[in-house]
């Protein structure tokens, strides 16, 4: 009885410790799949996440009127060329139906420049993920799995968030 007890204790902690200790990360038991994930980019051109199975994807859900968009979004922008994660793909996916000029200027006024602007398709990628508002960031795995979504803003150059995510990169 008392090795069972043990061995449930360290099983717990294994787990525990690849756990990240932020309050907004939903991970999934089992991962979700889904066809067609299409987004566009800036030159209207279709951007499908298939086309990227094998690197680890954020796919991140913003508007230039959210005010923790804008927190998070310089922090969204370094882990991007943090050198740890060099197999990470930042979508930073627009649904605000905002024009390119008024996205360039949040992008300018942030100074962010390691990923680009996109832009939710007339599909909307906001329904298909079953969003329930802004930030959401969905992370997608090699395999091209939803493994896990942060709602809401996060430092996403939280230590604890960095040694998390490494391990699916």
């Amino acid at each position: 009885m008392r090795f069972l007890i043990i061995f449930i204790f360290l099983i717990t902690n294994a787990v525990a410790e690849k756990l990240p200790d932020i309050k907004n990360i939903v991970i999934h038991k089992i991962p979700k799949t889904y066809d067609n994930v299409i987004f566009l980019d800036k030159k209207d051109q279709k951007i499908n996440i298939n086309e990227y199975k094998g690197n680890l994807l954020i796919l991140n859900f913003w508007a230039t009127w959210c005010e923790p968009c804008k927190e998070e979004m310089p922090s969204l922008d370094s882990l991007q060329v943090n050198p740890e994660l060099d197999n990470l793909i930042i979508f930073a996916i627009n649904i605000g139906k905002e024009n390119l000029n008024k996205v360039n200027k949040f992008f300018f006024e942030f100074n962010i420049k390691n990923f680009e602007p996109y832009f939710d398709s007339p599909t909307t990628l906001a329904k298909k993920f079953s969003l329930r508002g802004i930030p959401t960031s969905i992370l997608i795995n090699k395999e091209g799995q939803e493994f896990a979504r942060i709602i809401g803003s996060i430092n996403f150059e939280d230590e604890n968030f960095v040694k998390w995510i490494k391990n699916y990169n």
